[in-house]
């Protein structure tokens, strides 16, 4: 019983909050986030006496969201400023899109009143085609005139009020073919290339996948890198990444030995005392203790090195003045480092951390090609950074 009546009094609470939340928006003129607030508490028992305020909230709250709307329409239509075109054909669409909104909950009585709340809904579809038709036409005018431009930032306007105009009325004209242009227009093309400054080959594989730009996930909808040029293309910027120097150490071989030794229980044995005779318990039992033996070893430990630096940079050039942008430092190292050992003696001397080495062999040292071609993860998620942290 004390659970059903905590129930009741938590549903009754949660009520009266969202009721005054809804009356604090009415307030406040947000006439529509009112209007979801009441309709939200409404989705349940909307009949119930309990949910009578919510009633009253969205009878009023939709009255004067109307009444707002359309005396905003009345001005709006009267300037006739093409400008206007656009809001005037949202407002028209959130004058539909509230009435739908309620129409499901419909009918809503008021109790006291004995009536149902009043909801003067209107058709709206004649506005919304003919603000829909002159806002089409407006916005393709427009951007068929910011399309005569040459400058990259007004072409991506224009492709953003086609974008728009293909949403709210598709296959509008020749819209589809005026995006493509606009956006092609309004595209950053960068070349990139790869320069080998050293004397010494770059691997072809690590060539192809530093400028395999499908990997680097740069490309967005006004900047795409190509890493081979295209005839039809004008570049407006170019990205060159130069290996400078690229140092390989010898293949060195270090060797140390060191040696161990330790102490291990074999096993038990009596206990002496100090004339060598057995020490025994009250019961005439032999006392016996712990037996160590001193055991040791020598291990001989042999480290394979070899270690490569790849030092580079990253050139930003604007194309359209030949002007030099900025220039980043790009180094990477690769590190061969083979470590294995044997040992001479008992091997129970030798710590257990240590054992690892002994399952270990001596390895091929790889080949300077390999060593430059290790370093290529690397140096591409710092290209990656660089271009991602830099764009043009």
């Amino acid at each position: 019983m004390k659970k059903l009546l905590l129930f009741f009094f938590s549903i009754v609470i949660i009520s009266s909050c969202g009721v005054k939340k809804t009356q604090n928006l009415l307030s406040e003129g947000d006439y529509d986030a009112a209007i979801n607030r009441a309709v939200e508490g409404l989705r349940t028992n909307k009949d119930s006496k309990g949910k009578q305020d919510y009633v009253y909230l969205l009878e009023e709250a939709f009255a004067k969201a109307k009444e707002r709307d359309l005396l905003k329409l009345d001005l709006l239509i009267k300037g006739n400023n093409p400008r206007d075109y656009e809001t005037i054909y949202t407002t028209f669409m959130q004058l539909t899109k509230r009435q739908e909104t309620i129409r499901p909950l419909l009918p809503l009585p008021l109790l006291d009143r004995k009536r149902d709340a009043i909801f003067p809904f209107e058709n709206y579809n004649n506005q919304i085609v003919s603000s829909r038709n002159k806002l089409s036409q407006y916005l393709y005018d427009n951007s068929k005139a910011l399309m005569l431009t040459n400058d990259k930032k007004t072409f991506r306007r224009a492709y953003d009020d086609l974008s728009y105009l293909n949403q709210i009325n598709p296959n509008y004209k020749d819209v589809i073919k005026l995006m493509d242009e606009a956006q092609f227009k309004g595209t950053d093309f960068i070349t990139v290339q790869l320069n080998n400054q050293t004397n010494m080959v770059i691997p072809r594989d690590l060539q192809n996948d530093l400028l395999d730009f499908s990997t680097y996930g740069l490309n967005t909808d006004w900047t795409v890198y190509h890493s081979s040029r295209q005839n039809n293309i004008k570049y407006n910027y170019a990205v060159a990444l130069n290996f400078q120097t690229i140092n390989i150490s010898p293949e060195r071989v270090n060797e140390k030995n060191f040696y161990n030794e330790r102490q291990i229980k074999i096993g038990l044995k009596n206990l002496l005392d100090k004339k060598g005779n057995i020490v025994k318990d009250s019961l005439g039992k032999a006392i016996q203790v712990d037996n160590f033996k001193t055991v040791s070893a020598r291990i001989y430990e042999y480290q394979q090195y070899k270690a490569c630096q790849v030092i580079a940079n990253v050139v930003f050039t604007n194309l359209q003045n030949n002007q030099l942008i900025q220039t980043f430092p790009l180094n990477s190292e690769s590190i061969f480092d083979n470590i294995y050992a044997t040992f001479r003696g008992d091997r129970r001397a030798i710590d257990l951390n240590y054992n690892d080495y002994f399952d270990r062999r001596p390895m091929p040292f790889p080949s300077n090609e390999q060593m430059v071609f290790d370093t290529g993860e690397d140096l591409k998620n710092k290209l990656k950074s660089i271009l991602k942290n830099n764009r043009m």
